[in-house]
């Protein structure tokens, strides 16, 4: 028999999960995961995630700060944990639960090949376990913001290399 139990502490609940606009960008995904996994240069181009460090091994810490949208001017300063890295793909790191910090989250970036140089990228946040629907109430519109923000930046940041490129090319 299929236990269907709900785990309160990490458990997904499809209504509690925020989602970015799905930005096609006019560049090959590899630019676009080059620009991703660049986290020593977040802070050029990325108006939430503005500073990031960490190695993108799986279980590895990212140590990030975000741009604190309901308090403009403030940062907040956030740890992470690897938990996907699929070249070109998908990059995704996750809050585990705590006891002393009960809200697990899991954050994903993906970026689909639409055709030859073009992509399309998108970014979730599934707030997770009984405390989700709390987190998706209070922070979900401004981290949808924050996400369609950051998906807009990269887009630009994306489609000028590529120009670059293939200017230094000819």
């Amino acid at each position: 028999m299929l236990d269907t139990a709900f785990d309160q502490k990490t458990g997904f609940d499809p209504a509690n999960v925020v989602s970015s606009d799905k930005v096609t960008i006019e560049a090959p995904a590899g630019i676009v995961w080059e620009i991703l996994v660049d986290l020593d240069r977040y802070g050029e181009w990325n108006p939430f995630c503005v500073k990031a460090a960490s190695t993108l091994e799986i279980g590895a810490p990212v140590h990030m700060s975000l741009v604190n949208y309901p308090n403009p001017g403030a940062l907040l300063v956030n740890c992470e944990y690897v938990c996907a890295f699929e070249p070109e793909r998908r990059l995704a790191w996750e809050a585990p639960w705590h006891e002393a910090w009960p809200y697990a989250a899991r954050r994903d970036q993906m970026i689909e090949p639409v055709a030859e140089g073009i992509c399309r990228y998108w970014s979730t946040d599934a707030f997770l376990g009984e405390n989700g629907v709390h987190v998706m109430r209070f922070c979900g519109p401004w981290v949808k913001r924050a996400f369609d923000d950051t998906a807009r930046a990269l887009k630009a940041r994306a489609e000028a290399f590529h120009a670059e490129r293939q200017a230094g090319s000819q």
